[in-house]
């Protein structure tokens, strides 16, 4: 597999086709997807410290980049949450990493999801998605029989776009199977 497909397929096919669409004057115009950052939070990790170091170890092998854990910013005692203490875990992909993991979310990981029908095509207001999983389990790098609790993950795709129909419009030339409205 060429892991430089997704680029490749962005410079030749998805660049002509926006610019087609929205009538772009320079290629510096085009939106285009900057980073992608996937975030687990858990706040359960305030009674069980095993579970940052499972979801660091499943985040690094979903991603094949290590993953580094949030700390909470403030005490909470109804939470039993103190400062500094850790909540969650994430990673930020970018350039090569980052096509490789797209194009094994959209190929490999949402095709498993039980009865999937499409993701929401709702954007923040500035171009960017966010798709929230609800189980770990569908990347195939999880071993199902190591898992001693099923976490869910956000995904947040940073494109330039300035707008949500622009960011959309990229996102699925991309391939990510939005739902038909």
């Amino acid at each position: 597999m060429r892991t430089d497909s997704l680029k490749q397929d962005y410079l030749e096919r998805i660049v002509p086709a926006l610019t087609k669409e929205f009538g772009y004057k320079t290629l510096m115009q085009v939106p285009r997807l900057e980073k992608i950052v996937l975030n687990q939070g858990l706040g359960i990790a305030a009674a069980d410290k095993k579970i940052i170091d499972t979801a660091i170890a499943e985040m690094t092998a979903i991603t094949g980049q290590k993953a580094v854990e949030t700390l909470s910013k403030k005490d909470i005692s109804n939470f039993k949450l103190r400062k500094k203490m850790p909540i969650g875990v994430r990673v930020t992909l970018r350039e090569k990493k980052m096509y490789e993991f797209l194009e094994r979310l959209i190929r490999v990981a949402l095709p498993r999801i039980r009865d999937f029908k499409g993701i929401e095509g709702k954007l923040d207001g500035r171009g960017n998605y966010t798709l929230g999983i609800q189980e770990q389990i569908i990347f195939p790098e999880i071993n199902i029989d190591g898992i001693s609790k099923i976490l869910g993950m956000n995904i947040t795709f940073v494109t330039t776009a300035n707008t949500d129909e622009e960011g959309l419009a990229l996102l699925k030339e991309f391939g990510l199977p939005f739902k038909k409205n």
